[in-house]
């Protein structure tokens, strides 16, 4: 079965961040590789598997964890990038932020987002807020056919 999971993508410029939520990952002891790339260009790359990820061949990823302030193209541009693209618009997309803008919020879900995520500033909060992202969108939430879009999808 292992030949079936897919990727997370964590989309995040933080070296904190990044430490933290891949430490937050690895106690669910989820068996799904963790993708890391640090600024939306990267992101759009990796879903496109253009440039230095032009040989990446793991298929789409089971969820994005998208920081909402990245630099070169931000969050809210990759976000719009991924659901208005009829090839990826069916991965899930949590925003995760530390931003508490209620325009982002408005804006993140009128972009179609799953889900929106303000990092939790405590380290236990944090790392429980991360761990059930990872169990839910990982193992919980069952993902659409790949022929969802009618086009056939390498696996």
């Amino acid at each position: 079965m292992a030949s079936t999971l897919r990727p997370i993508l964590l989309v995040e410029d933080s070296p904190k961040d990044i430490e933290l939520t891949l430490a937050a990952l690895a106690k669910c002891q989820l068996a799904n590789e963790i993708d890391v790339v640090r600024d939306g260009v990267e992101a759009l790359d990796y879903l496109h598997s253009r440039g230095s990820f032009a040989g990446r061949n793991t298929g789409e990823p089971a969820v994005v964890l998208l920081d909402l302030k990245l630099p070169r193209i931000d969050g809210l541009e990759v976000l719009e990038a991924i659901k208005n693209d009829p090839n990826l618009r069916q991965i899930p997309v949590v925003m995760l932020t530390s931003s508490r803008e209620e325009r982002d919020l408005v804006t993140s879900y009128k972009l179609g987002v799953n889900a929106f995520v303000v990092k939790p500033v405590g380290f236990q909060a944090f790392l429980e807020a991360i761990q059930d992202i990872g169990v839910f969108w990982a193992i919980l939430n069952e993902p659409p056919p790949h022929r969802l879009s009618g086009a056939p999808r390498e696996s």
